[in-house]
């Protein structure tokens, strides 16, 4: 049966980086003669300057009849003045609601090649490689619309919503995926003054007696946000609310040395999942061809793992990313020694790795 991919380009970077990625995602196909198709729709400030909206239903009706969605990334300065509910974020917020995904998977994982980019000291970011596992669908940035209040409307009221099912279902998520790691689970909150905090860690608590091999670790957003930075090689998993899980996983990016590494995933019960880099649009380098595409790379492999059952191929693009890393390949954004390659050329690099895995592969089989 064909499986369909929806590519989102987006704005800024986006185009380019979707592209390597699509790229690399054909030379999988076509290596194990695997029918797949991609069909591209518009998002973001794209979308709006089409289709005057950051989310057309065209798009959103695309996407749900896909087996997966890259997306490149959203926004920029030409629609920085626009109204809240037509900004180009708006068109993420809205796809991820529409499609019910309800975690966000970003991992923080550092790269020896550029363990020295890093703002950290080396001998605290060696050895790092961890998981947060962020709600994705509740908490300040859906509760019920903000309110400006008093005569001169000097008083604001946002509001912070959960249900039970909706905390449990992306704790258990990160209970599965702990399980498939080294074990160990942090829950991130703040139960010593938010009382949505206080639910989440009593549902914590009771998810965790279905999975009794995950060592589980309670801990405030404030400490955690320390901890990042003094000692981050000791998280495995991190599970936390919406606006903590955007927060720390930003913080979590800058430990690893650059944004352009980073993928991220945002999944559901079933298959679908909508992935995407880590990493903004980017305007600035927009259309040079000088764009860090690993990380939309790196999304993809996510792809191939968690919506096509493709775990293999997955583990080829990330070593084959690896490779090139370690043979000193790298775009200007990497500030680190070795041969600068514009957004084609580090694409290439990969699918030259990925040949000679696959030659490799070939030989070992016939061996």
């Amino acid at each position: 049966m064909t499986k369909t991919i929806t590519v989102l380009p987006g704005d800024g970077i986006g185009p380019e980086v979707t592209d390597a990625a699509v790229r690399v995602l054909k030379h999988i196909f076509d290596h194990s003669r695997t029918d797949v198709r991609f069909v591209e729709k518009r998002i973001g400030g794209a979308a709006i300057e089409a289709d005057g909206t950051p989310l057309p239903q065209e798009t959103i009706a695309q996407c749900r009849k896909s087996n997966a969605v890259l997306l490149g990334a959203v926004g920029g300065p030409k629609w920085a003045g626009m109204a809240a509910k037509m900004r180009p974020e708006q068109g993420l917020l809205g796809i991820r609601k529409a499609l019910g995904l309800f975690a966000n998977i970003r991992p923080a994982r550092t790269f020896a090649p550029l363990i020295d980019a890093s703002p950290l000291k080396a001998s605290r970011v060696a050895g790092v490689d961890f998981v947060i596992v962020r709600e994705l669908t509740g908490g300040l940035y859906f509760g019920k619309p903000s309110e400006r209040r008093g005569p001169n409307h000097e008083q604001v009221v946002d509001t912070l919503a959960y249900s039970a099912d909706e905390i449990e279902r992306v704790v258990e998520t990160a209970f599965q995926m702990a399980e498939k790691r080294r074990r160990k689970l942090t829950s991130v909150d703040k139960a010593n003054v938010l009382e949505s905090s206080r639910m989440w860690r009593e549902i914590v608590n009771r998810v965790a007696k279905r999975h009794p091999d995950v060592a589980v670790t309670h801990a405030l957003v404030d400490s955690t946000a320390m901890q990042l930075i003094a000692c981050p090689a000791q998280f495995d998993v991190i599970v936390t609310e919406n606006m903590f899980g955007d927060i720390l996983s930003d913080e979590a990016s800058m430990i690893t040395g650059s944004l352009g590494m980073l993928p991220s995933a945002s999944l559901r019960t079933d298959q679908l999942g909508l992935y995407e880099p880590v990493h903004g649009s980017a305007p600035d380098i927009a259309g040079r061809g000088v764009a860090n595409p690993l990380a939309t790379i790196l999304s993809a492999a996510f792809l191939l793992r968690y919506s096509l059952d493709r775990a293999h191929e997955a583990g080829q693009i990330e070593r084959a990313v690896d490779t090139v890393l370690a043979r000193g390949y790298h775009t200007p954004d990497l500030k680190i020694s070795g041969e600068a390659l514009d957004t084609a050329g580090m694409t290439d690099q990969v699918i030259t790795a990925l040949d000679e895995a696959f030659t490799k592969e070939k030989g070992e089989m016939e061996a």
